[in-house]
């Protein structure tokens, strides 16, 4: 019987051994804790509501131990006139205070969709003038052409294409992970 609060080790290997075997694969398991920083040449695009928000080959990915990468976009790639600046922090052990826009194209409004660091912890410094952003809540995020999976959860912006294997953190039964 397995611990709910354990990932199962079997299983995940077994889809590792098997994804490895069809070709390059990272699995998120391989990942340290705490994060590391990995620039990307990668081509990311972020569209919604016929707008795109973001189109980059610029970005940084956190690679954290049970979750799949977080991008960190370049401000200057982005469409800031499509964020509005919100009120609301959260606070990250790793990479410190962060900030909240919503996105806003015409009347709608997708709340808290992005978040920054203003001032980057130590070590994350170079995560200043980047921002990330919850790939379920658009309707497209692209990597490399690859449609992106969202990671699940509300809180964490992890972006799942082929070539990531879990299991993930996120999904229900995993919070202890």
């Amino acid at each position: 019987m397995s611990d709910s609060l354990s990932p199962p080790s079997f299983d995940a290997e077994f889809a590792v051994t098997l994804w490895t075997m069809a070709g390059e694969t990272e699995s998120v398991w391989d990942y340290p804790r705490p994060p590391r920083l990995e620039h990307s040449e990668e081509h990311l695009v972020v569209s919604h509501g016929g707008q795109v928000i973001v189109d980059t080959r610029g970005a940084i990915r956190i690679l954290e131990t049970s979750h799949p990468p977080t991008y960190y976009l370049p401000f200057s790639d982005v469409d800031w006139t499509l964020l509005e600046p919100v009120e609301g922090t959260s606070f990250c052990e790793f990479k410190g205070t962060a900030s909240y826009a919503d996105i806003v194209i015409g009347d709608e409004r997708i709340r808290q969709a992005v978040w920054w660091y203003e001032n980057p912890s130590a070590g994350f410094s170079e995560l200043k003038d980047f921002l990330s952003l919850y790939p379920g809540r658009l309707e497209s995020c692209t990597l490399d052409g690859e449609v992106v999976q969202a990671q699940e959860g509300d809180f964490y912006g992890g972006w799942i294409t082929s070539r990531i294997v879990g299991p993930f953190k996120g999904a229900p039964g995993t919070l202890g992970w």
